[in-house]
C-alpha cells in the first residue's frame, strides 16, 4: 500500500496506548483519529449500520465515503450492537484492556447502554473516560442536539459573522467539531498523564459549547476583559469593516501590514511615499483607531499589481503576505505537495485517493498514516480474537446479529 510521509518504522509517541473510539460523526472520530496519527492502538466501535459518516457523499463504494476515509485512518473497525446484552458484554472486554474511553453520545443515551461514569469507573477504575457533548452535563441543556450549526450559534461564533458581515452566517468549516476534536486530544493526554502517573483514571468533559466560546473569547471579550468595561467586546482588527483579502491585477491575496513600520514599508512599497508617513497609522493605538481606511486603502491599491508583483514587493519589505490559495489548487501547490500535506495513497477496497498528511514533526516518534480508514467490521473478528473469544463464539454473535462483518 502506497502511504503518505507519516509512514515510518519507529512507533508513534503514544505508541502502547489503546484507545476506544465510541463517538460519531466528526469531532470525536477527529480526535482519535489524531491519537492514532500520534500512535495510539485505536479501536472504533460502530453500530451494525455505521457511523452516519460513511453514508456521506462523495463515495466509490458504500459505507466509505471520502469523510470516512479522512477521519478514520489507523483504526480498527468493530461494528456492535450495543442494544443487546451479549455486545454491551463484549465492550466491557475490550473497555478492561483499555486505557481510554472517547465518546460524544448525549448523557441519557450513555445512561441507557449502560455506561453511565459512575458505573464505568467503578468496573473500570483506571480508565480515562473522556466524554463529549453539546453543553456540560450537570446543565438544563445537557440532552439537547447539538451539531456543529447549533455549537456556532450558542457560542457567539454566529453573532461575530454577523457583526463581521451584516450576516448571521456560519463558517464554512464545521469549525466547532474540529476546535472541540483538538481539545478531546490535548485533554486526553493530559488525564492518560495522569494515569500514567498515580495510575488512576477519571472522567474528563469536553462540552462543545464551552470550549467554542471560550476559543472566541480570548480576543472578543475584548474591552469588557475590565470591570467596569474598558470597551466594547469585539476584536477589532478582526471586526473592521474591509478585513478581507483582496483583489489583486490576475487574482486575490491577503496583504497584512501588522505594525506601523510594516505599514509604512508597504505604502513605500505601492509607491505612495504620501501614505507613508501618514498620522492615521503612525502609532499601534492610531492604526487600530482607523483600521477600517487602512483596509480600504490596501484594497485601491492592491489592482496597481499582479499577485506575484506583491508577493516579492512585500517579501523585500518584510510585509505580512500571502496569496489566496484556492481548494482545488491544494493537490498541486507546491508547499503542500513538497511538505506532504496531500499526497496519493493506494487504498485496499477504494482503489487510488488522498491522503492528508498529519501536519506536525516529530524529530524522534513521527505521527502519520500507518493504516488506512477501514471498512465497516473489517477488524472484529480480529479483535475478538485477541480478547480470547472463538471462531464459534464469533460465529454466533454474528448469527444474532451482535456482531456485524
Amino acid at each position: 500500500m502506497g502511504t503518505d510521509r507519516g509512514e515510518h518504522d519507529m512507533g508513534g509517541a503514544l505508541d502502547g496506548l489503546r484507545v476506544i473510539d465510541l463517538a460519531s460523526v466528526v469531532m470525536g472520530p477527529y480526535a482519535c483519529q489524531i491519537l492514532g496519527d500520534l500512535g495510539a492502538e485505536v479501536i472504533k466501535i460502530e453500530p451494525p449500520a455505521g457511523d452516519m459518516t460513511r453514508r456521506t457523499l462523495p463515495q466509490r463504494n458504500p459505507g466509505m465515503g471520502a469523510l470516512a476515509l479522512n477521519v478514520n485512518r489507523n483504526k480498527r473497525s468493530v461494528a456492535l450492537d450495543l442494544k443487546t446484552d451479549a455486545g454491551r458484554a463484549v465492550l466491557d472486554d475490550l473497555l478492561d484492556t483499555a486505557d481510554v474511553l472517547v465518546t460524544n453520545m448525549r448523557p441519557g443515551a450513555l445512561d441507557r447502554l449502560g455506561l453511565d461514569p459512575g458505573r464505568v469507573a467503578e468496573r473500570f477504575p483506571r480508565l480515562v473516560q473522556v466524554r463529549a457533548q453539546g453543553f456540560r452535563s450537570d446543565s438544563e441543556l445537557a440532552d439537547r442536539a447539538a451539531y456543529d450549526e447549533i455549537v456556532q450559534a450558542s457560542s457567539g461564533m454566529v453573532d461575530l459573522m454577523r457583526r463581521a458581515t451584516g450576516t448571521p452566517s456560519y463558517a464554512p468549516t464545521i469549525l466547532a467539531d474540529k476546535v472541540c476534536a483538538l481539545t478531546i486530544a490535548y485533554s486526553t493526554l493530559a488525564a492518560v498523564i495522569h494515569q500514567r502517573a498515580t495510575g488512576e483514571g477519571q472522567l474528563v468533559e469536553v462540552p462543545m459549547t464551552d470550549t467554542l466560546l471560550a476559543f472566541n473569547l480570548v480576543e472578543h471579550l475584548s474591552g469588557h476583559t475590565f470591570v467596569p468595561a474598558e470597551g466594547p467586546t469585539g476584536f477589532n482588527r478582526s471586526m473592521a469593516a474591509g478585513h478581507e483579502a483582496v483583489a489583486t491585477k490576475d487574482g486575490w491575496a491577503c496583504i497584512l501590514p501588522y505594525t506601523p513600520r510594516n505599514i509604512a514599508d508597504f505604502f513605500t512599497a505601492a509607491g505612495r511615499d504620501d501614505l507613508a508617513a501618514d498620522e492615521r497609522f503612525a502609532t499601534s493605538a492610531a492604526m487600530a483607531a482607523h483600521q477600517p481606511e487602512l483596509y480600504a486603502l490596501i484594497g485601491e491599491l492592491a489592482p496597481w499589481r499582479t499577485t506575484d508583483e506583491w508577493a516579492q514587493l512585500c517579501a523585500q519589505y518584510s510585509v505580512p503576505f500571502a496569496p489566496v490559495l484556492a481548494v482545488d489548487d491544494a493537490e498541486t501547490d507546491p508547499y503542500v505537495t513538497d511538505g506532504g500535506l496531500l499526497t496519493e495513497a493506494e487504498h485496499p477496497t477504494e482503489g487510488r485517493y488522498r491522503s492528508i498528511g498529519f501536519p506536525v514533526r516529530f524529530t524522534a516518534t513521527p505521527g502519520g498514516m500507518r493504516t488506512p480508514a477501514p471498512a465497516l467490521g473489517a477488524d472484529g473478528a480480529d479483535v475478538l480474537r485477541e480478547l480470547g473469544r472463538t471462531d464459534d463464539e464469533i460465529a454466533a454473535l454474528v448469527a444474532d446479529g451482535v456482531l456485524a462483518r
